[in-house]
């Protein structure tokens, strides 16, 4: 199930809630039942901004996936193009693919990660993860400094974000853990094929997809 839709289910049971205590409390003042009509316009209210809330939630992570496990976010094919240039093809776990140019040696792999605490965990909400940018990098610091950076949005940038507004506000997101999680940096060549997978604790891991990568960074010395 969609990580909005595990938000938005509850949000629609809160928004009928709402609706049939506004009628119950229409059928108490036809009654002129005062008291009867303004307990049940509290409750209400109190589902109609649950029903937002959660709405809202929903907005904020429609971009993210569930971290169920051990997932495969990203494989990645390189395709030299000249010296220290490269063609990256990232295919990403929602079956999208991007095309990016890549300067330096190594790439580097960047997800946003969130977790949960009490209570949204006792409600067994999953962690949720999007992958965010993709880098090149040279070894050599020297080269580094000198040459320009290439570095990737994987994503859009949804706004509003509930990793950004996590960040930006804390104290109103207490059940929310908010980190990142990256790849170590692999070396780049042409053919080269990677696949990324994101542990249940939000740590990246970059392996080689095929027999000829590993044997590539084998012979120099990974």
């Amino acid at each position: 199930m969609s990580p909005s839709l595990f938000v938005l289910i509850p949000a629609l049971a809160c928004a009928i809630f709402a609706l049939i205590f506004l009628a119950g409390a229409r059928r108490c003042r036809m009654r002129r039942a005062a008291l009867g009509a303004g307990l049940r316009l509290l409750l209400a209210l109190g589902f109609a901004l649950a029903a937002i809330g959660l709405i809202g939630l929903g907005v904020t992570i429609r971009h993210y996936l569930a971290l169920e496990g051990e997932v495969t976010v990203a494989r990645l094919d390189f395709r030299e193009l000249a010296p220290n240039r490269f063609e990256v093809r990232v295919t990403t776990a929602d079956g999208r693919e991007q095309l990016f140019e890549l300067t330096g040696e190594e790439w580097q792999l960047d997800a946003r990660v969130i977790s949960w605490k009490l209570p949204a965990a006792l409600a067994g909400a999953p962690p949720l993860y999007r992958v965010e940018r993709l880098s090149g990098r040279y070894r050599d610091i020297a080269r580094e400094r000198e040459s320009a950076r290439s570095v990737h949005a994987l994503d859009a940038g949804a706004l509003p974000d509930l990793w950004v507004l996590k960040g930006r506000f804390p104290r109103w997101l207490p059940f929310v853990d908010a980190h990142y999680g990256s790849a170590a940096y692999l070396p780049m060549g042409d053919g080269a094929r990677y696949t990324v997978t994101l542990g249940g604790r939000g740590g990246l891991v970059a392996r080689p997809a095929d027999a000829a990568t590993q044997r590539r960074m084998e012979e120099s010395g990974w």
